[in-house]
């Protein structure tokens, strides 16, 4: 219980740490472009609700406050369409200045935060991303890698050009192609220390695929990953493994009459078969051991999976067994590069909203802020290079969201100020007033489907 507690501690706090820095860089954007055109701000909000703490700095004694509701914030400027203002005063109001003034200080909040993700890009790359070399591991014949030409063991060095330490690298260059529904050329070397090109057809591969975990299955191939002894290093009490009488320390060996060297191949046998009765052979202090199995069903993201509530036994791999990598640069090479990275994800973000528009991506897609909350969490175990990258992507993600031209959005604000400049004239009030009500319709629309996405992946 106390480590749950504490888990869930780390997540809320990685989540509102996260959020914070997001809200802020984006709403300081906002705030330093319309302060150095000489328009008067009245308050600089870090959330919303009831104000948690406040304080007046300034000449302009401009109110920065932080309110207990951590999702978004504001700058409020002085406007003489929201109350009157002093004759001395309107040329400091918002709406006095020009409208290219007025579009630099609405386009300041998205640009703030691809300012953000690019330095968080440049500090990760500078300071080094681990991870697995892209080794392949099991073939499955007849499979768009099998017919390819890419065999076990072989290592992808690079893909469309570009060298792929890690898996991360194929894997963006994949989302990439399978946006674009385009083939992709790799340059494999093989265990021999032989190189060559082959051609990977991702057409035939859906978003979707790539979301709910098929990837691998459809392209045909599987990543070399470690494989763990198959050793029982714990049971919890009154959960299907205790029941059945299996022990720490038990080897296992078969299952249904079928041998079990590799931990992970006994997992997925166990989550592939909730409520049904395994036939189990363990060694156990030399003897072999026959036990039945029923793992328990339980629900998990919308589908039923097995579980028996036992874990490995602790195993320290060597370098051999799973090869590692980290992917740094010189503070030149990764600031060309983390420019790249924010590039790439803001096109693919676009790519993929585009996707879901014309419904050849699931809705399911849409996560909402449990879910937010659930990866923050989790790239901060993971340590401060991969919750770097978590920070960047969501920053990418918050840019090109404010983006879209929904009223509401700075991206509405930028679309109206663009009509301005065609017209020659505001948009009427009655328009803009009207707009606001379809962009609120939008975004709780969507709010509240991100919602139900994050409680149905719970529940």
């Amino acid at each position: 219980m106390l480590n749950s507690m504490t888990a869930l501690l780390g997540t809320l706090l990685a989540f509102i740490g996260a959020l914070g820095v997001l809200v802020t860089i984006h709403e300081y954007g906002h705030f330093q472009v319309a302060r150095s055109l000489g328009i008067k701000v009245l308050r600089f909000s870090v959330g919303f609700g009831p104000t948690l703490w406040m304080r007046r700095f300034g000449a302009d004694q401009t109110e920065f406050a932080v309110c207990a509701i951590p999702l978004g914030g504001y700058v409020k400027m002085l406007d003489a369409r929201e109350g009157p203002v002093a004759e001395a005063e309107l040329p400091r109001a918002f709406n006095t200045q020009s409208v290219g003034r007025r579009f630099a200080v609405v386009a300041a909040g998205p640009l703030a935060n691809l300012v953000l993700a690019v330095l968080v890009y440049w500090v990760m790359y500078m300071a080094g991303v681990s991870g697995p070399r892209p080794i392949v591991g099991e073939i499955h014949p007849g499979g768009i890698a099998a017919v390819a030409g890419l065999h076990a063991g072989d290592e992808i060095v690079a893909v469309d050009g570009r060298a792929t330490a890690i898996w991360d690298n194929v894997m963006a260059t994949a989302i990439d192609a399978i946006l674009d529904a385009r083939e992709v050329h790799m340059l494999v070397r093989s265990e021999q220390g032989r190189e060559q090109s082959i051609t990977l057809d991702f057409s035939r591969v859906s978003i979707d695929d790539l979301t709910r975990g098929d990837f691998f299955r459809k392209v045909g191939f599987e990543p070399r990953r470690l494989r763990l002894p198959p050793i029982i290093g714990k049971v919890i009490p009154g959960e299907a493994a205790a029941l059945a009488g299996l022990e720490p320390g038990d080897v296992l060996e078969q299952v249904d009459g079928v041998a079990i060297n590799d931990w992970l191949k006994w997992v997925e046998r166990v989550r592939s078969s909730p409520g049904q009765t395994l036939a189990v052979t363990v060694r156990r202090h030399g003897v072999a051991v026959a036990l039945k199995v029923t793992p328990r069903a339980t629900g998990l993201e919308g589908a039923l999976v097995g579980r028996i509530g036992a874990e490995v036994a602790p195993f320290e791999p060597s370098a051999e067994a799973m090869p590692y990598a980290v992917e740094r640069y010189d503070p030149a090479t990764a600031f060309v590069r983390a420019i790249d990275r924010t590039e790439a994800t803001a096109l693919t973000t676009l790519k993929f909203m585009r996707k879901m528009l014309v419904g050849e991506a699931s809705v399911d897609n849409l996560s909402g802020p449990i879910s937010i909350a659930q990866f923050a969490g989790a790239s901060a175990k993971l340590g401060a290079t991969r919750f770097l990258e978590f920070l960047g992507l969501v920053s990418v993600s918050l840019a090109v969201l404010n983006l879209l031209p929904i009223p509401l959005l700075d991206g509405g604000h930028l679309m109206y100020f663009l009509l301005e400049v065609i017209m020659r004239r505001p948009v009427p009030e009655a328009i803009q007033v009207y707009g606001q009500h379809v962009g609120l319709t939008l975004l709780l629309g969507l709010m509240g489907l991100a919602m139900y996405n994050d409680l149905m992946r719970i529940f």
